[in-house]
Order: structure tokens, then C-alpha cells, then sequence
């Protein structure tokens, strides 16, 4: 027998349905917003949050991002007081105590674990990481650039404290896409070394994976500008070229590259006598030792017999790193390179490898002169270690990377780039 529905209960069904319809709706929103149900259940865990137990979260880093003097005064009176610079210093330890755990580690420090797109998942990218000291600068950096598909390989110099080889090798033994490069070296200022210990990560990487696309060299220092889909989706429209500085080499710097220098004692010397010209009458160029290069490329710094015979050539040059990947890049034939002819020439400014401020192309706001804005930070051998006050102007920058971040004196900077950066990447999540 069926009995008759009051008149609240139709309401309240009715109210219900009505509820049902406004909750799915909701849903269907926050899909396309990229906050749907499966961000809330599989996602939210990654965001940093000010509940995040860092001494640097009192900070307001949207006002900073946003260049609010006020903020940036608190930010900067801040990082002068002994109470915190005490308290964001990380030792040694703590990486090699936290690491034994790794599944832990990597919760707790929020690494992103899956492809947060399949057009990330499908444009996998090889780093090398040249490091020597500041372990908490180099954890940050690779939580920043971190995600399963790409591949890593992390070059400890071998003159680095023990304490610095045993935390890094730590935190790459947490990670099955990330590892200790194959032949240490130890790397002098100015020297052949430096190149040799990127030249021993891309062998590895290269004969590690097929899949990589692009390689990205970088030091302990660099942070990112980027969300990883957005560095893809610039290295994609690049459509196989490759971006570094090449450009003419001044007068000034000729004479790194016609005298024979050696290593004496951990420095680099002149002898005195005059170099040869390089081989097949390559034309040197000159660049920096930081580049965006395809895989191509790299095969042929591995195979290519002129690229060979110049890297033999150059290893009794002077600062050999801000020659030899700009000549190469000019060398007809190599997968990605441009022609030699000077119309071709690409400064830093252009190339989206790499953002540094150089101090004799600082200037004030509206100088014609001035390549960039004054550093807000300090400055380290003639490099801006970025401040707050930078960022504003960074992240408006086409560069993947900038140089240089110490998250010892000034962890203010990189604690708000990578929240920025994070928070960017959970919003450009692919839910479809």
C-alpha cells in the first residue's frame, strides 16, 4: 500500500535535488579550474602552505611577488636579524638523517611523485647539476625542477667537505630518475674542469635513456623561473633549435684562448706560450656555460669528430666553458646549431637559457643604458645573488633559469619563487 507524501517531505526532496544540482555544478567548475575532486584527493597535499614549518613563511610573498615596498623592507630587516639567519640554517645532517627514510623525505618535502600532464609526461628532459657546497640550495633547486619522467645526474665535486657528498648522495638515492654522475672530478675555477664534469654527466645521461628530449646544464645556485610544463612548452616551440649565448668574442677575451694555460696547485696558470689555432679553422664564439641544447647536440659533442678535435684543443685554454658550447652551437651540421655568420649571434638576454645580473649592466629604472633593473641583493664576484625586490622583475623574464639564489643568507627569495612556481603548477594541472 502506498501512502500519500506530505508536503515537507516533497520540499525537502525537492531541496535536495536542488543542492545535488549545485554541488555538481560546482564540481564541473572547479574541473575546469583545475581544483576538481581529484586535485582536492591527489594534489592539495603538494601545495606549500604558510602552515609549512619554515622560518620564512611569515613572509607575504604575494605582496613581495607583487614589489610592495613595505614587504620587501620587512623581508629585508628580517634576513639581517641573528635570530633568523640562525634558524634557516640547515646542516649537513639533516639531509643525511631525513634521506634514510625516503618515502618520508618525500612527503614531507612535498615532491611532485606523477606527470602532472601527459605533455610533460610525453617531453621528458635530462639535467646535469654541478654542485659543490650549500646541500639545502641543491635540494631545493631539484625538489623545483623534479619530476619522475626526467632524468638527473648530479656532479659532486670531489674537493667538496664529506658531509656535502653524503647528504647529496642521500637525497639521489631517494629518487630512481636521479643519480651521482659516473667519474667525479674536481673543478677548478676558470679551468678545463668545469666543462669535464657537464661532459661526464651528458655521457651518462645520454647512454642512460633514449627518451630525453633536451638537455639543461645547471649549478647549485640556479632556481627556476618556470613550472616545468612551461619550460616543455618553450623547448617545444624552439622546434629542435637550440638556445645558449653565441655571439662575437671581444678583443678583451682573445687572449684566453691564444695562450696555454695549466693547472698549478687548484689554480690555472699561463705559460706563457702561444696556442695554435683550433682545429678546421672553427670560428670561436663566445658564450657561458650554461645552455638549452637538443639531443642532437649532445651526440655530437659525444660523436662528432671536429667537435672532438675542439674539445681536445680547448683544454689548455682559459675558461673554456664560455667558448666551447657557443663554437659549437656554430658549427654547420650540428643538430640545432645556427650558421657562424654574425647575423646569427644570440646574447643572454636573448637565449632563454640563463638570467644573470651583471653589475656593469645594472642601472637605475628608466636608464637607457641599463640592461636590467639594480641587483636588490647583494653582489658574489661581480654576480647579483638575488633579493625579494627581484623577483617582481624575474619572473616577467622568457629565461628558464636565473643565477645565483643562497637560500644561507637569503632564503627569502628562493621560499616565495618556489611557492609561486608550485602554486602555478597545481593550476595548470591536466584533468581532463
Amino acid at each position: 500500500m502506498r501512502f500519500p507524501k506530505r508536503g515537507w517531505q516533497l520540499r525537502l526532496l525537492q531541496f535536495i535535488g536542488v543542492l545535488g544540482s549545485l554541488w555538481m555544478l560546482f564540481l564541473l567548475r572547479q574541473v575546469k579550474t583545475g581544483r576538481g575532486p581529484v586535485f582536492i584527493f591527489r594534489y592539495r597535499w603538494l601545495e606549500y602552505t604558510d602552515d609549512d614549518s619554515s622560518p620564512e613563511n611569515i613572509c607575504n610573498c604575494s605582496a613581495i611577488l607583487q614589489g610592495e615596498q613595505e614587504e620587501l623592507l620587512q623581508a629585508k630587516l628580517l634576513t639581517v636579524t641573528k635570530d633568523f639567519q640562525k634558524r634557516i640554517q640547515i646542516p649537513d645532517e639533516y639531509y643525511i638523517n631525513a634521506t634514510q627514510d625516503c618515502r618520508k623525505f618525500k612527503v614531507s618535502r612535498k615532491y611532485i611523485t606523477l606527470p602532472l600532464s601527459k605533455e610533460e609526461e610525453a617531453f621528458p628532459l635530462a639535467y646535469s647539476m654541478v654542485v659543490h657546497h650549500k646541500v639545502q640550495n641543491f635540494e631545493r633547486l631539484l625538489r623545483a625542477v623534479y619530476t619522475p619522467q626526467n632524468i638527473y645526474c648530479v656532479h659532486v665535486d670531489k674537493k667538496s667537505p664529506a658531509s656535502v657528498f653524503s647528504a647529496i648522495k642521500g637525497i639521489v638515492s631517494c629518487f630512481p630518475n636521479v643519480f651521482m654522475v659516473s667519474e667525479a672530478v674536481s673543478v677548478v675555477y676558470a679551468g678545463w674542469t668545469r666543462v669535464q664534469a657537464d661532459l661526464n654527466c651528458m655521457a651518462d645521461l645520454y647512454n642512460a635513456s633514449t627518451t630525453w628530449k633536451y638537455f639543461i646544464n645547471l649549478c647549485g645556485q640556479d632556481f627556476p623561473l618556470k613550472t616545468n610544463l612551461e619550460i616543455v612548452q618553450t623547448l617545444r616551440s624552439l622546434k629542435g633549435g637550440n638556445s645558449l649565448e653565441t655571439e662575437a668574442m671581444s678583443p678583451g677575451k682573445k687572449w684566453r684562448v691564444t695562450t696555454v694555460f695549466h693547472t698549478v696547485d687548484g689554480k690555472i696558470q699561463s705559460t706563457g706560450k702561444t696556442k695554435d689555432p683550433p682545429p678546421f679553422n672553427l670560428p670561436l664564439l663566445s658564450g657561458n656555460a650554461y645552455i638549452v641544447v637538443n639531443r642532437g647536440y649532445v651526440r655530437s659533442v659525444l660523436e662528432d669528430k671536429r667537435v672532438l678535435a675542439l674539445i681536445e684543443w680547448a683544454k689548455d685554454t682559459y675558461s673554456p666553458d664560455e667558448f666551447l658550447w657557443a663554437t659549437i652551437q656554430r658549427i654547420p651540421g650540428v643538430p640545432g646549431s645556427t650558421w657562424p655568420n654574425h647575423k646569427f649571434d644570440m646574447t643572454d638576454m636573448n637565449a632563454i637559457a640563463r638570467m644573470v645580473k651583471w653589475p656593469w649592466h645594472e642601472g637605475s629604472q628608466g636608464s637607457l643604458q641599463a640592461v636590467y633593473p639594480e641587483c636588490k641583493g647583494h653582489h658574489v664576484r661581480s654576480v647579483c645573488v638575488y633579493g625579494p625586490g627581484d623577483l617582481q622583475w624575474l619572473i616577467e623574464q622568457h629565461h628558464l633559469f636565473a643565477n645565483k639564489f643562497d637560500a644561507d643568507t637569503d632564503p627569502i627569495a628562493v621560499y616565495c619563487l618556489e611557492k609561486y612556481l608550485r602554486q602555478k603548477a597545481l593550476n595548470e594541472l591536466d584533468l581532463v
